[in-house]
C-alpha cells in the first residue's frame, strides 16, 4: 500500500464522490471508492465507503456531521486512514477533479488561478455543477496543500469539433459576447472508450473512426474520426440531443415559448420541466429503461411510445454520424448503464442495418451484459463493441498525463 496514489473527486452541490487509485507498475488500480451525501445537512450527512482491495474489503456507512466540502474530504481521508492505510494522506500525490464545463478548453489542465477563473466563468452555463466542482478543488487544496490538482473537463474531448458542427445559426454576436455554441459532454467517458476500442481493435487511436454511444439516464453520442470528435449530440448544456431519463433532448425552440404562453411557467419552472420532468419520465411516467421495457412487454401503450421515441432519436443520430464519417466506420461502441447492460435495447437500436454494414449476433449480444466484447455477427463490416465505461479511471489517467507533461 506504499505506492503513490491518485485521488479522484467529483463534487456535487451537496455530495462528494471519491475514488482512490494505486499506481502499481504504471497501472492504475482502484482501491477505495465512496460517496459523502447531504453535505450541509449535519443531522443526516453520511459517508458510504467501499474498500475494493486488501484485507478489509467491503462496504461501510458512517454517520457524520458534515458542514461543507472541506469537512467532507477530511471525513473521507479519516475513513481511509482508519479502514485502508494509516499513511494515506502522505501517499496521495495527485488529485484529479471532474469539472463539468471548461468552455473551449480542449484538454485536462493543472489547476492554477487562471483555471479556477475559467471554471468560475463557465458556471454561467453550468450553474448546478461548476460552483460545486470549484468547492471540491478548494477543499482538496486545503487538505492537500502543495499537491498537484488537475481539472478534467467533461467538455474537453469535443473541442476538436469543426466550427460548422458546434455553431448555432443565431446572431454571431451571441457567440462572440456570450459564448453560445455547442460544447458537448461525457467527454471523459468518450476518451476512455476511444482508448479501450483502440486496444480491442488493435488499431492506433489516430486511425480509428467510431460512433460512440454513452446511453444511460443521461445519454449522448459522439462521432469520432481519426481519434478526434467531429460531432456530438449534447449542446451548450446536456439538454440537447437524445431522449434521456428525465431530459427531453432535441426540441423545437418555439415549444418553449408556446408552453410559457399557455401555462404561465417562468424560467425556473421551464428548466425543471425540460431537465427533470421530461424524457422517458414525461412520456411513460417512469425514467428507468428497465421498467419501461417491462411495461412495454405488458402492452402498455405509453411505454411502447416512450421506447419508440427513445430508439428513433438514437437511430436518427446514428444515421447522421455514418454520413459524417462518410460510411467509414470501424465500430459502433455501446456504453454506460443502458448501452453496457441492456441487450434488448442494443438489439432495437441496431436492427435492420445490414445495408449499412451493421449486423449483430443475438447470442453474443445476450452474453455481453456489463462486460466488454464484440457482439457483431461473423462477417459484419462494422464491429459493435460493448465497453463498460470508467470515467473515474479516465480522470486518474488524465491527471497523471498532465503531471508527467509538466
Amino acid at each position: 500500500m506504499a505506492s503513490k496514489k491518485v485521488l479522484v473527486l467529483n463534487a456535487g452541490s451537496s455530495s462528494l464522490k471519491f475514488k482512490l487509485f494505486d499506481n502499481v507498475k504504471n497501472q492504475l488500480v482502484a482501491s477505495v471508492s465512496g460517496l459523502i451525501e447531504r453535505i450541509g445537512d449535519t443531522s443526516n450527512s453520511q459517508l458510504v465507503g467501499n474498500i475494493l482491495t486488501g484485507d478489509n474489503q467491503g462496504k461501510a456507512t458512517h454517520k457524520e456531521a458534515i458542514k461543507d466540502h472541506t469537512s467532507a474530504l477530511d471525513v473521507a481521508m479519516n475513513y481511509l486512514q482508519d479502514s485502508y492505510s494509516k499513511s494515506v494522506r502522505q501517499q496521495v500525490h495527485a488529485i484529479g477533479h471532474r469539472v463539468v464545463h471548461g468552455k473551449d478548453t480542449g484538454e485536462a489542465k493543472l489547476v492554477t488561478p487562471d483555471i479556477e477563473k475559467l471554471i468560475q466563468d463557465a458556471a454561467a452555463v453550468a450553474p448546478l455543477h461548476n460552483p460545486a466542482n470549484l468547492q471540491g478543488i478548494t477543499a482538496a487544496k486545503s487538505i492537500f496543500p502543495g499537491q498537484p490538482q488537475v481539472a478534467v473537463f467533461d467538455t474537453a474531448f469535443h473541442q476538436s469539433m469543426p466550427a460548422h458542427a458546434y455553431m448555432y445559426a443565431l446572431p454571431y454576436e451571441l457567440y462572440e459576447k456570450n459564448a453560445v455554441r455547442k460544447y458537448g459532454f461525457h467527454g471523459t467517458s468518450y476518451l476512455y472508450l476511444l482508448r479501450q476500442a483502440s486496444k480491442m481493435l488493435n488499431k492506433p487511436e489516430n486511425e480509428l473512426n467510431l460512433i460512440a454511444c454513452h446511453i444511460g439516464a443521461g445519454a449522448s453520442m459522439c462521432a469520432i474520426e481519426k481519434g478526434r470528435c467531429i460531432d456530438t449530440s449534447m449542446g451548450l448544456t446536456p439538454l440537447e440531443g437524445l431522449v434521456m431519463g428525465t431530459r427531453c433532448g432535441d426540441l423545437d425552440p418555439a415549444v418553449v415559448l408556446y408552453i410559457q404562453n399557455v401555462t404561465g411557467r417562468g424560467p425556473k419552472e421551464m428548466d425543471k420541466l425540460f431537465n427533470k420532468e421530461s424524457g422517458l419520465l414525461g412520456l411513460a411516467g417512469k425514467s428507468d429503461i428497465r421498467a419501461i421495457l417491462e411495461e412495454s412487454a405488458k402492452g402498455n401503450d405509453r411505454a411502447n411510445l416512450a421506447m419508440n421515441v427513445f430508439v428513433h432519436r438514437i437511430r436518427k443520430y446514428l444515421g447522421a454520424y455514418m454520413v459524417h464519417l462518410k460510411g467509414k466506420v470501424d465500430a459502433i461502441v455501446m456504453s454506460a448503464g443502458v448501452g453496457e447492460n441492456s441487450p434488448p435495447v442494443r438489439k432495437l437500436l441496431l436492427a435492420d442495418l445490414q445495408s449499412f454494414g451493421v449486423t449483430i449476433d443475438e447470442k453474443k449480444n445476450r452474453q455481453h451484459t456489463g462486460r466488454p466484447g464484440e457482439i457483431q455477427a461473423e462477417g459484419s463490416p462494422v464491429k459493435v463493441l460493448v465497453i463498460p465505461t470508467d470515467e473515474e479511471l479516465s480522470i486518474a489517467q488524465q491527471t497523471l498525463d498532465v503531471i508527467k507533461s509538466q
